[in-house]
């Protein structure tokens, strides 16, 4: 296919630099990634999808995949390659009668959620409206119904997925059961998805946040008893911790009957006030979209960012004595969230999301806007995260930098990733979809 036969082919739009909307189309959310593609391909359906990928292969040119574009590497911006852009397809249908949704490969979070709770459902959805669908889908899909309703790739029914060699399949557990395990928890190794279709779960949409903060002199203790109630919680309440400049915030996030909720709310304040008075306490009723949307400011664009992760299978006293040891300047705020409930009743084995025994999950994330900060910001960032390293027990695939295969290792385990391996020798032996948290063919 000729260049101009690229045109031709596709019902979307081709876009080159120079072209009126090119730069827009290549920026994506962390504004440390700054490359420029030879094509952007806002592709207007699946035809486009698999157009798009001939094409690549035929001209040898590395092939990104941009959805919400939040991947904190900017995989999805293949540096004089072919960026397929999905954000055109963006529809969700639901069908409350059988309790599903078909959401298209370039939907955002906040589409799946606003379509479905217009009939009083949901399905795990992440924690920000306007992350993609489809990398946090691949990833996993970690959110505040986590606990309740599994992962979101844990309610994934089928796959419309376009391969390497341009056939779409449709995939499932009974039509090409191995990828559709892959392909849950997998990340974008082994195609192009573009539509997910998913199970949703009755939701009334009522949502309750709490927070208790603490200085950082003061919070040793109160972690313990925070942690400590965590192991008791009730699937509808995801215990959270912010750890930041202005001191350290215990609380919860509830989504499920408000009663139950406040009286959750109100043991843990108690736990925390017989140890030490917080400076500060917020707890807050709003619906589960303002939940959803809660974060949308502070994890918007326009930010230069870098973030390290861990998982941990436990959360003992010396790692909460090492998480509060906040030494330097430049530091990034960490978070944690409560894994457990339902994202553990899966078997690791059961999908390639490896893992399911963290008891929680830590980001520590740096943002900043001007470039002469980068190597101060990235240093104070990995000083930080690096004696965190010994007490973990892995890592969230969505959350890897770059890591190379010993992110890899981190993330899956020796079982899950040998079968991963054996998924990308029968779809991908070339790793055409190499722009990602790669999974390398044997022969690679």
């Amino acid at each position: 296919m000729t260049r101009s036969g690229l045109h031709e082919t596709i019902r979307g739009r081709v876009l080159e630099p120079g072209d009126a909307g090119y730069d827009t189309a290549r920026t994506v959310w962390n504004a440390m990634i700054d490359r420029r593609p030879r094509y952007i391909v806002q592709c207007a359906d699946d035809d486009d999808v698999v157009a798009s990928v001939r094409f690549a292969t035929d001209h040898d040119l590395d092939l990104g995949i941009r959805c919400g574009g939040h991947g904190i590497v900017g995989h999805a911006v293949a540096d004089g390659g072919l960026m397929i852009d999905l954000r055109p397809m963006g529809d969700v249908t639901v069908d409350p009668s059988t309790r599903r949704a078909r959401v298209q490969g370039g939907a955002l979070l906040g589409a799946l959620d606003v379509a479905s709770q217009q009939h009083g459902l949901a399905t795990t959805a992440g924690n920000v409206s306007h992350t993609g669908v489809g990398g946090l889908t691949l990833g996993g899909g970690m959110g505040w119904l986590a606990r309740q309703h599994g992962l979101a790739c844990d309610n994934v029914i089928s796959f419309e997925v376009v391969t390497a060699t341009g056939e779409k399949l449709r995939v499932s557990a009974d039509e090409h059961p191995e990828l559709y395990w892959a392909l849950r928890g997998g990340g974008g190794n082994f195609g192009v998805v573009t539509e997910f279709e998913f199970a949703l779960h009755p939701e009334p949409g009522h949502a309750i946040t709490a927070a208790f903060r603490f200085p950082l002199a003061t919070a040793s203790q109160a972690m313990r008893r925070w942690r400590d109630l965590n192991a008791s919680a009730p699937r509808q309440a995801t215990f959270e911790a912010i750890i930041g400049m202005e001191g350290v915030s215990l609380g919860l996030v509830w989504v499920g009957d408000p009663d139950d909720g406040d009286a959750l709310i109100s043991e843990l304040a108690d736990e925390l006030a017989d140890v030490a008075e917080p400076d500060l306490r917020s707890v807050k009723a709003l619906s589960y979209l303002e939940l959803q949307t809660r974060e949308d400011d502070i994890e918007g664009h326009a930010w230069r960012r870098y973030w390290k992760g861990h998982y941990f299978s436990e959360l003992g006293d010396d790692l909460i004595d090492a998480l509060l040891a906040r030494d330097g300047d430049d530091l990034p705020d960490v978070s944690l969230q409560a894994y457990g409930g339902a994202i553990a009743d899966v078997a690791d084995e059961e999908t390639a999301f490896s893992r399911r025994d963290t008891a929680f999950e830590l980001v520590a994330a740096s943002r900043w806007t001007d470039p002469d900060d980068d190597v101060r910001r990235i240093s104070a960032a990995r000083n930080y995260a690096a004696p965190l390293g010994p007490f973990a027990s892995g890592a969230y695939v969505n959350v890897l930098g770059d890591d190379g295969d010993a992110g890899i290792r981190r993330a899956f385990s020796e079982e899950n990733l040998r079968r991963l391996v054996a998924v990308k020798d029968a779809y991908d032996p070339g790793n055409l979809f190499h722009l990602n948290q790669n999974i390398r063919p044997s022969g690679a």
